[in-house]
């Protein structure tokens, strides 16, 4: 004899809306994930601007230019690449945190000034920017 429940019987539901939220952070979650994962090929620099057309050279700061030829001046001194980086390992030594501002001339080519970052993130400093003029206002 087969018995019956006092309770009608109901049909058994999937609830959906609950599995496509925890679906949603899911996939947020791992893509928020991969991108930390990503590894940088690129230089880290801040672009500093600048609110003036004169350049504000600060005594505790490190000014590099490089001019069209390529060549790379520390402050207003042509220096060589090996001196260079010997005078920057030691003004490393004296102050590690010393922000280095690089130069450019508008006609310098890309490689002369990634040889420039390149030199000072050698020496072990890890503040290093662009140092910009603003544009004049229309």
């Amino acid at each position: 004899m087969k018995l019956r429940s006092p309770i009608p019987a109901r049909k058994t539901r999937l609830e959906i809306i609950p599995l496509i939220d925890v679906m949603f952070f899911l996939l947020a979650s791992f893509m928020m994930v991969s991108l930390t994962m990503t590894k940088q090929e690129t230089v880290p620099v801040e672009l500093p601007a600048s609110t003036s057309a004169t350049p504000d050279f600060k005594p505790d700061q490190i000014h590099l230019a490089v001019d069209a030829a390529g060549d790379i001046f520390l402050g207003k001194e042509r220096v060589p690449l090996p001196d260079l980086e010997r005078r920057l390992a030691e003004r490393f030594r004296d102050d590690p945190k010393t922000p280095v501002y690089v130069s450019a001339d508008n006609a310098t080519r890309h490689g002369d000034t990634v040889r420039a970052v390149d030199l000072v993130r050698r020496a072990g400093f890890t503040k290093v920017a662009f140092h910009v003029k603003s544009a004049p206002a229309p």
